[in-house]
């Protein structure tokens, strides 16, 4: 069993999501959302360094994948995203695991088959390739998207490389 958790990291929503994979077959185990809306940035950075590290704890994932920070026009709008990416990979860092990182491009492309894809049809793909029938919220489909994306990626990795299992640490 290797528990991965993605995180869609925002400065007043974080998404999360956790599958099971085996073999081939991914899993739902959870998601949601880290809602921190209202108040002012420091207490809302610590809101999600204290709820990831809960989670950390509560399942204690193998992997954990994370979308990049996307900079649009707004600088003030990236610096806030990349605090809370930075208090979210410290949740996961604290806890010695890894963090892979992905661009939304990168996402997309995984689950949907185009790095073009709208946000509609990412969330589709996650509900069918994970047998969810659930209404999901954009934040945390979002999060499983990206753990899908990291799953898919270790095993074209691993496929490549001809073996049957993959360490980035053996790459340092």
């Amino acid at each position: 069993m290797s528990l991965v958790l993605g995180i869609d990291p925002g400065s007043r929503v974080t998404g999360y999501g956790l599958i099971d994979v085996q073999g081939n077959r991914l899993s739902y185990v959870d998601c949601g959302c880290i809602r921190t809306e209202g108040g002012a940035l420091p207490a809302r950075l610590k809101k999600i360094f204290d709820e990831l590290s809960r989670l950390v704890e509560t399942h204690r994932p193998s992997q954990v994948a994370m979308e990049e920070v996307f900079v649009g026009r707004n600088a003030a709008s990236a610096l806030k995203l990349g605090q809370a990416r930075g208090a979210a990979m410290a949740a996961c860092l604290q806890s010695e695991l890894e963090v892979s990182e992905y661009s939304a491009r990168q996402v997309k492309q995984a689950v949907v088959g185009t790095g073009a894809a709208q946000k509609g049809q990412v969330q589709h793909m996650v509900k069918a390739l994970l047998r969810i029938s659930d209404t999901l919220a954009e934040d945390a489909s979002d999060a499983l998207a990206v753990a899908i994306c990291h799953t898919n990626t270790q095993k074209s990795l691993i496929s490549m490389a001809g073996a049957k299992s993959f360490s980035r640490k053996r790459f340092r």
